[in-house]
Parts: structure tokens; C-alpha cells; sequence
């Protein structure tokens, strides 16, 4: 749970001190502005820029990990879109990190997305954007 949250404590902590050093320098304004891009930058690599995980209703599933920059990629490029994927933490669920390991042949490379009973490993966005339109309603 704790490795899940580590990069956007460290962006939070890191975003503090930043802050704190521009205050007692003088720089407010400047401060405050470092701090607001730390605190921006540390909700995105947490897990809560993506969508909450369900149960298995059906949809395609992709597994991601925090702190994955592919994942990120994927969830920011497909914008509203990934609210059609079910978005399984590996570093949550024991399980799905099994069976990305048994998809990549033993790695644990994300994201992998499970479509159609297809796998794909670190398939393009706009790719996944097409399936999603022909596959999701």
C-alpha cells in the first residue's frame, strides 16, 4: 500500500520544501505557484488520478502500476475514454500482477490491457481509443 503512494508523497514533501525555502527567501508568490505545480504533479502520479477499480463487469481491463509514466501517458491521452477500462493496480492486486507476469512472459510490464480476450502490452493510446470505440458502447 505504502509503494503505491511514494511518489506522490515525495512530490508533496519535495513541493513543501520547495515552498518553505521560497517563503523564508521572500519569493511568496513564487512559492505558493511551486508548491500548487508539486501538489498538481504529485495527484497525478498518485493512484487517484485513475478511475476508482470495480468488480469484473465486462469491460476491457488494464493493468497499471503508480508511478508507471506509460500508464500515465495512457490515462491522460485517453481522457475520458478510461472510464470504459477497468484500471487494476498491480501493486494492489497480487493476482493481476501474476497475470501480467504470466502476459509479458514473466515481467511485470504495464500497461497491459486485456481486450476482446486479447493481450496487448504497452499498446498506443490512440490504438486503444480506436478498440475502446468498437468494442465499448
Amino acid at each position: 500500500m505504502v509503494r503505491r503512494w511514494r511518489l506522490a508523497v515525495f512530490g508533496v514533501f519535495t513541493g513543501g520544501l520547495v515552498a518553505a525555502a521560497g517563503i523564508g527567501a521572500g519569493r511568496t508568490w513564487s512559492a505558493v505557484l511551486l508548491l500548487i505545480f508539486f501538489l498538481g504533479y504529485a495527484f497525478v502520479l498518485s493512484p487517484l488520478f485513475y478511475p476508482r477499480e470495480s468488480a469484473d463487469d465486462g469491460r476491457p481491463v488494464i493493468y497499471w502500476r503508480p508511478g508507471c509514466r506509460y500508464c500515465l501517458r495512457m490515462r491522460a491521452r485517453l481522457g475520458p475514454d478510461a472510464a470504459k477500462l477497468r484500471w487494476v493496480d498491480i501493486w494492489k492486486d497480487p493476482e493481476a500482477a501474476g497475470t501480467v507476469r504470466r502476459i509479458t512472459g514473466g515481467d511485470e510490464t504495464v500497461p497491459t490491457l486485456v481486450i476482446a480476450g486479447q493481450c496487448h502490452v504497452n499498446p498506443e493510446p490512440s490504438w486503444v481509443r480506436k478498440q475502446l470505440a468498437a468494442a465499448v458502447p
